[in-house]
């Protein structure tokens, strides 16, 4: 009997200026597909966008069409410049609107008095979605359909993954195996690794030169859900190996 391997895929988006300009180097998408992995979820595609409501907007649906789920970090604080909440319930055409279990959460945090304007932003859901909790600043993220809105700062991003566990239906766990060459280069595999590509259609194979003064070669790692054909093509690999490095 075969087992059928259920592939489910996300994809993530990244928000903020910041990000674009180089000021803040991203860590969140690492986190992200790490979370994902043991869950049976691959991260399918991920980018980085602007803080463009029409960007923002458009992506949010296209990749919710397109994935099984998606993450967007950034842009749900309380500055003039954190649009990502409007965005979603403009991707789905929700109403948007001060929410009471949101503002629960955030007196949590700050007194009566501190609760300002900016700060009440941050109770702003998407009619309809479900507040994802946040312990460490309370500001809570949340879920739209399959759109999980997370915080950009990644501290903050790691606690709220914490509520999402639950959520997810997951699929095929991937896997990975990996075989290193010394003494050849890239080019010298290239043509029989397309090969060992061709005949498993399931399995992605990279390769991945390294240099240093005194030695150069290739890492291939192929990745795929079931163990049994990456055991087959570690086979291949290593004697693919074996035949570029004979004499």
């Amino acid at each position: 009997m075969t087992t059928v391997l259920t592939k489910v895929t996300a994809g993530v988006l990244l928000i903020g200026d910041e990000l674009l300009s180089g000021r803040t180097q991203d860590t969140n998408l690492a986190t992200i597909a790490d979370f994902l992995a043991p869950l049976g979820v691959s991260v399918g595609e991920a980018r980085i966008l602007p803080d463009d409501a029409a960007i923002i907007t458009r992506t949010v649906r296209d990749f919710s069409d397109r994935f099984d789920y998606v993450f967007t970090t950034g842009g749900i604080g309380p500055t003039h410049d954190d649009i990502t909440a409007d965005c979603i319930a403009a991707a789905f055409d929700l109403t948007i609107a001060e929410r009471a279990d949101a503002l629960a959460s955030l007196r949590e945090r700050y007194a009566e008095g501190e609760l300002n304007a900016a700060r009440r932003r941050m109770a702003r859901i998407p009619d309809g979605a479900s507040l994802i909790a946040n312990p460490v600043s309370q500001a809570p993220g949340f879920q739209t359909r399959n759109v999980f809105t997370l915080a950009g700062v990644p501290q903050i991003m790691r606690g709220m993954l914490a509520d999402i566990g639950h959520r997810i239906e997951g699929g095929a766990r991937t896997h990975q195996i990996s075989v290193t060459c010394e003494g050849i280069g890239e080019g010298d595999a290239a043509e029989p690794l397309a090969g060992i590509e061709a005949s498993y259609p399931d399995i992605s194979i990279g390769s991945y030169p390294f240099f240093n003064d005194a030695l150069r070669g290739v890492t291939f790692v192929a990745r795929g859900p079931d163990q049994e054909q990456l055991a087959r093509v570690k086979a291949d690999l290593e004697r693919l190996v074996a035949r570029l490095t004979d004499g």
